[in-house]
C-alpha cells in the first residue's frame, strides 16, 4: 500500500503545523505498535499457561476415571502446553509406549482422546492384531524408550 498523500500547505505556518501533526502521528503509531507488540506476549502467555492447565486437569481427570474423557485438550493445545508426548498402554499385551503429537499427520485441532481408536501398538501389529491403544496422559518428554526389534 502506498504511503498516505498529504498536500504541502503553501504557507510556513502551516507546513511546520502539518509536519508537527505528522510527527505526532508516527510518534503515537510507534507507542501503539509496541503495546500491541507487549500485549500481544502477555496473551500468547496467559494462552499458553490456560493450555498446560487443560492438559493437567484432563491428566488428573484420566487417572482418577481412567477412560479417554471428553472433551479433551486438542493436539494444537497440548504442543502449545510444552506436552507433546501422549503415554499410551496396548490394551492387549499391555505394552507402554509414548507418541510424538508434533509428529503425528492429523489436524492441529483433533482431539486427544479421539486418538484413541487411531493409535495401535507396534508389536502387537507385527503379529496380525490390531488391539486399540488406551490413552494414559500427556507429558512433557517421553517415558518409555522405544524398543524396535
Amino acid at each position: 500500500m502506498a504511503p498516505k498523500y498529504h498536500p504541502t500547505p503553501l504557507s510556513g505556518g502551516d507546513r511546520k503545523a502539518l509536519n508537527k501533526e505528522l510527527g505526532k502521528a508516527r510518534a503515537m503509531a510507534n507507542i501503539l505498535a509496541a503495546q500491541s507488540a507487549e500485549m500481544r506476549a502477555k496473551a500468547e502467555t496467559m494462552l499458553q499457561q490456560a493450555d498446560k492447565l487443560l492438559c493437567e486437569s484432563w491428566n488428573e481427570r484420566m487417572w482418577s476415571e481412567g477412560e479417554p474423557i471428553d472433551p479433551s485438550p486438542t493436539i494444537d493445545q497440548a504442543i502449545n502446553a510444552s506436552l507433546r508426548w501422549l503415554e499410551i498402554r496396548c490394551a492387549l499385551c499391555k505394552t507402554p509406549s509414548d507418541v510424538d503429537l508434533a509428529a503425528m499427520k492429523h489436524v492441529p485441532t483433533t482431539f486427544v482422546h479421539d486418538l484413541a481408536s487411531r493409535l495401535r501398538c507396534r508389536k502387537c501389529a507385527t503379529a496380525g492384531r490390531r488391539p486399540a491403544a488406551t490413552l494414559l496422559q500427556l507429558t512433557a518428554h517421553p517415558r518409555h524408550p522405544r524398543t524396535d526389534s
